[in-house]
């Protein structure tokens, strides 16, 4: 019998490990960077061309290679970190397992320009798919020039399930944003298209934060620094005031690397306990240092996940830090008496009425404010209408006295004589399906009853109508602002003053991508450069919301669905709205409001459901009813 196990190429080896390592064009430039800024680079040049479908250039003046390390570090398992499995808990690096390099250069051409310091010529080395193309001398600047091109060629399964552009461009500015935001004394460029990005000169780090984030985040932030025996934390969080439901600057360091932790986001988000509304978050940039023999941080090839030997104990300090933060910057809201220009209560003075002798009061039992002929005294009524005679009010009950003529008080036309009732206004019957597929008519009734300012009770042929009341107004705005983006005839309110909205790099092309169904919805976004952008106008009907909030919650909406379809990003935007701008729960209505919801409600195709699937309505029949009586 043969032998049927044997070893894989090298080639086919690397595209195996390149699935874990590069998944998209970030991938590359998160590896590209971060090796640059291993090799000692203090400013690094990214550009991308199409979203780096087409290619990727990584410019740096770190120390370069030599024409050996270079053709080395192609090389699986090649790299300059490690050299024994010790060295794994004494990283300073943000690299070490030296995939990277290989990976890329095992689906995509690649061309490296490189030269150590002091050196009259450099190498240029071309690869493509592991096979060297090219090896020569050239004359070149200080460190190392990363071109790659055709990301994913031979691979077009991989290459053919990347997202739009816009997508991918977004993935690539959120890798660069946590690069730069841990290396604040490096500069960095990114270009797209020959278009500048983000030019971001070496700063303070508080500074870093604003250059990414815009200026406006400098006031919502406290500063945060504690050193143990344990870890060092130190960093920014937001004041409680500035907490939102979608679109929270949170980042985790750990020694200069970047990391997903929910356990420790968990200790923040208990210390913001009781401060901030359910289902919101603050803001915060915080970054640890630990001795590296503390943690593992070879878990996953991203690199992402971190373990620590002494977790608990962290999250301790980190959640009692944070809650000294807070008390230090009086960050934690109390209960403030504004007695300012309140007239003081006199206290009762003894010495002047002691006990058993308190003043009396005095009242004229005469008094009778319906006695028009009699006037009140301003000693015995001191407000300025006793000091006039009263109005005759006998006219006003004429012929309501017992046993009137029934002619005087009918000329006021309150009770009709032989009037009979109104006919109410009918609905029309609409073709309702519930699980059971029965039709459910609405009775021919214009009485609605609200329950808890949430429900709305109602009477149909079958039994008892429940409406959700926030639920159907979702559903019937979601229609109206679904009919306006296919029809692109928006009514928009022109702002007296305009209101600036301010977006990082990585949420810039989203919002472009959806700017064009922002407008149809009614919204006026004009650039401001930087990020920054004027709300002009905004839709007809939201009045009392906040467009800057409505913005940018549609916006992190599109960015956590990733939609990638263009009538899925209009759904999304419409439900967005209409979710921001339904009433609320506990909102009273007349019955005149109950009337037009509900009328509005089964005027629309699918009255049942929301949108996403919620049940809007449930009809309790009649027999169920009847049995619960029995």
């Amino acid at each position: 019998m043969s032998d049927i196990i044997h070893l894989l190429p090298d080639s086919v080896a690397n595209q195996i490990a390149a699935g874990e390592v590069i998944q998209r064009p970030a991938s590359v430039i998160k590896e590209l960077v971060e090796n640059s800024i291993d090799a000692g680079a203090l400013h690094i040049d990214v550009s991308v061309t199409d979203a780096g479908k087409t290619c990727i250039q990584v410019i740096d003046d770190g120390k370069g290679m030599s024409e050996t390390d270079a053709r080395l570090a192609f090389e699986r398992h090649a790299t300059s970190k490690i050299r024994e499995a010790a060295d794994l808990f004494a990283l300073q690096t943000m690299g070490f397992r030296g995939e990277a390099l290989a990976s890329i250069a095992a689906v995509a051409q690649v061309e490296l320009r490189t030269c150590q310091e002091g050196e009259e010529l450099g190498t240029c080395l071309t690869i493509a798919g592991s096979k060297v193309e090219g090896h020569e001398a050239i004359a070149c600047p200080k460190g190392s020039n990363f071109m790659v091109k055709n990301l994913f060629f031979n691979v077009p399964a991989r290459r053919k399930f990347l997202k739009s552009n816009q997508t991918e461009l977004s993935n690539i500015l959120t890798e660069f944003e946590r690069i730069a935001l841990v290396n604040p004394d490096v500069s960095f460029t990114l270009h797209h298209n020959d278009t500048e990005l983000l030019n971001l000169p070496a700063i303070p780090l508080r500074q870093r934060i604003m250059g990414v984030f815009g200026k406006k985040l400098n006031q919502d932030l406290l500063s945060l620094d504690i050193d143990t025996t344990m870890v060092k934390i130190h960093g920014f969080i937001g004041k409680p005031e500035t907490a939102r439901k979608k679109g929270a600057r949170q980042y985790f360091f750990v020694n200069n690397r970047y990391m997903r932790h929910p356990y420790f986001h968990k200790a923040i988000a208990e210390a913001y306990e009781h401060l901030v509304p359910t289902g919101e978050q603050v803001s915060y940039f915080l970054y640890f240092e630990i001795d590296p023999s503390h943690i593992d941080v070879n878990i996953h090839p991203t690199k992402t996940e971190i373990k620590f030997e002494n977790e608990q104990a962290i999250w301790q300090i980190l959640s009692a830090s944070v809650k000294e933060t807070l008390g230090r910057f009086n960050a934690v809201p109390s209960i403030d008496f504004d007695t300012e220009g309140m007239p003081d209560i006199p206290a009762l003075d003894l010495d002047v009425h002691p006990v058993g002798q308190l003043p009396q009061t005095s009242y004229d039992p005469s008094y009778n404010p319906f006695n028009q002929t009699r006037v009140v005294s301003p000693s015995s009524y001191s407000s300025s209408y006793g000091q006039k005679a009263r109005t005759d009010w006998e006219p006003f009950y004429q012929g309501l006295e017992k046993g009137g003529d029934k002619a005087d008080w009918q000329q006021g036309n309150f009770f009709p004589e032989e009037s009979a009732p109104e006919e109410p206004v009918s609905h029309e019957e609409p073709m309702l399906y519930t699980d059971s597929e029965a039709e459910v008519a609405l009775e021919k009734t214009t009485q609605h009853y609200q329950y808890k300012g949430s429900y709305i009770l109602t009477s149909v042929k079958s039994g008892l109508m429940i409406i959700d009341q926030q639920r159907a107004h979702v559903r019937i705005l979601y229609d109206q602002y679904m009919a306006q983006i296919e029809s692109r005839k928006h009514v928009s309110q022109r702002m007296l003053f305009p209101d600036m909205v301010h977006f990082s790099p990585a949420e810039i092309p989203v919002l472009e991508d959806i700017m064009d169904d922002l407008q149809a919805l009614g919204f006026d976004l004009s650039s401001l450069g930087g990020g920054t952008y004027s709300i002009n106008g905004t839709p007809a009907g939201i009045e009392g919301l906040n467009p800057e909030t409505l913005v940018t919650n549609m916006v992190q909406a599109a960015i956590e669905k990733g939609c990638k379809v263009k009538e899925e990003v209009q759904s999304l935007l419409a439900l967005s709205l209409a979710k921001a701008a339904a009433i609320v729960p506990g909102q009273v209505l007349t019955n005149e409001e109950m009337n037009s919801l509900v009328d509005g409600l089964f005027a629309v195709a699918t009255p049942n459901y929301t949108p996403d699937g919620k049940t809007v309505l449930t009809v309790v029949k009649e027999e169920d009813l009847e049995k619960m009586f029995k």
